[in-house]
């Protein structure tokens, strides 16, 4: 597979043998080529889990303390009063029954993450088919199925992300971007690992942590040291 100089460029910088402390993996990132835009530094954990088992899930989700570099567009799903506090919070878009026929119909996702209050899920219900698989679905466990709408929507434009693992048991994340600096990505890095560990479930047998790397969006990996 022919890859671009400046890949090339970032993969000399690493020794695919070798485990890195994330500071110093961090670091390699830092003098790695510039993109034309600013990247996303994206995290990638293998766990020692089955996915398959409910009891083996995985998924949550953390406050990042310098945010994600992205700001996060929200639907918020409410009627009359709540409806009013969402419009208040600064969510992007309010609605109800009405836009079951715009996402449905007209493929519009013009969003990050949705919010809706209990006594809509029945509306939002009806939308499982089109959201779940962009893992756009409400879900209490995530702090998106709530009467208080404020908290959600401000949680959600201050940083909040959500892990939760794929169908090969991994988590993809992106946790800053490359402008950033190595010590706001390093307090973004330990806040989701330790979230990640203490989300370990009481049934995972053996070595819960499998793998960890880091790369940027058009980066080469760079294995972690996360013992």
């Amino acid at each position: 597979m022919k890859v671009s100089k400046r890949y090339a460029e970032s993969a000399k910088l690493i020794d695919k043998t070798k485990e890195y402390e994330i500071k110093e993996a961090l670091e390699i990132i830092e003098k790695m080529p510039k993109a034309k835009f600013d990247e996303t530094v994206e995290l990638h954990v293998k766990l020692g889990v089955d996915s398959k088992h409910a009891d083996q899930q995985v998924r949550g989700t953390v406050v990042l303390p310098n945010g994600t570099g992205k700001t996060q567009k929200v639907l918020v799903f409410a009627k009359g009063p709540k409806a009013e506090e969402a419009e208040k919070a600064g969510a992007d878009f309010v609605g109800a029954e009405e836009l079951v026929p715009k996402i449905q119909n007209d493929n519009w996702f013009d969003y990050d993450v949705i919010v809706a209050t209990p006594d809509m899920m029945g509306v939002v219900g009806r939308l499982g088919k089109v959201l779940g698989p962009k893992g756009l679905m409400p879900n209490p466990k995530s702090g998106t199925v709530t009467m208080d709408v404020t908290k959600a929507i401000s949680e959600i434009k201050s940083g909040k992300v959500e892990y939760r693992l794929d169908k090969t048991n991994i988590i993809h994340l992106g946790f800053g971007k490359v402008s950033f600096g190595i010590d706001k990505l390093l307090e973004n890095y330990e806040t989701i690992i330790n979230a990640i560990i203490k989300a370990k479930p009481a049934a995972a047998k053996g070595q819960y942590i499998k793998s960890v790397s880091i790369t940027t969006t058009m980066g080469p990996g760079i294995f972690i040291n996360q013992k």
